[in-house]
């Protein structure tokens, strides 16, 4: 396990298997596999996962976080910490969710984000998806600070679109970081600088034999 940009890790994990989502500004918890490993990676990335992360109000994106262009503002209404809780409630259960068309879902074989690039939306097929907590934590207009816990393959970009489109003030995904998958925490990660700096004997005692982390799974 290590802690970095999920971007940095699929640019310079080419031998192992990773399941980074394509976020430039994600970071946190990134599981990487090896050698006889990539043979659980479906496994183990159908856990359940955590997240921390910001949301901006009052702007929409068309990839619904900040990489993207803004495609609309609009004045933030007056708004409590407990107002946003309230709202964000509505979004815990199960969920039919639209993926992004800037995302990594395929429609036809082609990934969404390439069709995006091109100009090209298409009609995309909900997903059902589960929502466990959507709670925030802190609120200073317009950064909304939360953490969501959800089921593989939720688009928490689409729950701050969403919430943003609830409140009518539009809103986008600003950070996010993962902080847990199953049972790896990102507290128990090792930044990626640090990998580098360190030596065999210390790395192989880092990785999880593929017999015991078979059996925990």
């Amino acid at each position: 396990m290590m802690s970095w940009t999920a971007f940095a890790g699929v640019s310079a994990s080419r031998r192992s298997a990773t399941r980074a989502r394509l976020i430039r500004n994600a970071t946190g918890l990134l599981i990487l596999l090896l050698g006889r490993g990539t043979r659980l990676s479906e496994k183990l990335m159908s856990a359940d996962k955590a997240y921390e992360g910001t949301l901006k109000l009052g702007e929409t994106t068309d990839s619904y976080d900040a990489d993207g262009a803004v495609t609309a503002t609009a004045s933030v209404p007056p708004l409590t910490l407990e107002a946003l809780n309230a709202a964000a409630e509505t979004f815990v259960g199960d969920l039919l969710q639209t993926p992004p068309m800037v995302s990594a879902a395929k429609v036809g074989g082609v990934p969404l984000y390439k069709l995006a690039r091109k100009g090209v939306e298409v009609e995309r097929k909900p997903r059902l998806v589960h929502v466990y907590k959507f709670r925030f934590s802190d609120y200073q207009p317009p950064i909304g600070s939360f953490r969501v816990a959800c089921t593989k393959g939720t688009y928490v970009r689409s729950l701050a679109h969403e919430l943003g489109q609830k409140l009518g003030c539009g809103a986008h995904l600003a950070t996010l970081r993962r902080v847990a998958s199953g049972r790896f925490l990102v507290r128990d990660a090792i930044p990626y600088p640090d990998v580098l700096e360190l030596g065999p004997g210390e790395l192989a005692a880092r990785v999880i034999p593929f017999l015991k982390l078979a059996a925990a799974e």
